[in-house]
């Protein structure tokens, strides 16, 4: 039987990470877990966790740790059977120490994307709130301007996509992240990509992850990197 293969995926807002998440899901059949799905999910079903979720988002206000890993453990430990992808989690190094002492990545994949480039893809980012589905202007407008292709509901432009607000987010990201992949690093399983085009960037990504999931001798997690 094959072994299971559990990954995340890490970078800042606009670094193309739900595209390569979906690439990589379907050519590896991986579940693909988003922590934006399972918070719009909870905030729907109006749980416990989902109603103090809800209380966050609608002050716009990022959702802390403790409730991040209340929320997202669970559902991990549903999974234990499966191999997946995580996207959006573990953002923080308290979040990414409780996954921890669940399950061991197998390998963690960051984003490194140029200011510039960020720049460009948010401003052309328009999302459709209720499902969290995000369109570029640039290569993968919806169908019907301003529309949703599957509800045919107006999509907005974040507040926070704007130009003003994207730097103070980056550097909000960075000086979050720095620890979380110190963390991954120091376990052998970081991975980092850089670039401005992710068609570019996938066949790297692609490549890796086929001398990844086909020859994961016991020791893997213990290379070190340089």
């Amino acid at each position: 039987m094959a072994k299971l293969f559990r990954a995340a995926i890490m970078g800042p807002p606009g670094s193309g990470k739900g595209t390569i998440s979906k690439r990589i899901a379907q050519s590896f059949g991986l579940l693909y877990l988003s922590s934006g799905h399972y918070l719009r999910e909870s905030i729907a079903a109006n749980t416990e966790a989902g109603l103090l979720v809800k209380s966050y988002v609608e002050r716009s206000m990022l959702v802390p740790d403790h409730v991040m890993t209340k929320l997202m453990l669970p559902r991990l430990e549903q999974l234990s059977g499966h191999s997946w992808l995580l996207d959006g989690f573990p953002r923080t190094q308290s979040q990414a120490l409780a996954l921890n002492n669940l399950y061991q990545l197998d390998l963690v994949i960051s984003l490194n994307i140029p200011y510039e480039t960020l720049r460009e893809r948010l401003s052309d980012r328009w999302v459709h709130p209720a499902s969290g589905r995000v369109y570029n202007m640039g290569f993968n407008p919806p169908r019907v301007q301003g529309k949703d292709d599957v509800t045919g509901e107006p999509l907005i432009q974040h507040d926070d996509d704007k130009p003003e607000a994207l730097m103070s987010r980056l550097r909000h990201y960075k000086d979050v992240a720095k620890p979380v992949m110190n963390l991954y690093k120091s376990q052998g399983v970081l991975h980092s990509f850089s670039g401005t085009d992710t068609n570019r960037i996938w066949p790297y990504i692609n490549s890796l992850l086929n001398t990844k999931m086909h020859t994961q001798p016991p020791d893997a997690c213990q290379t070190k990197t340089p």
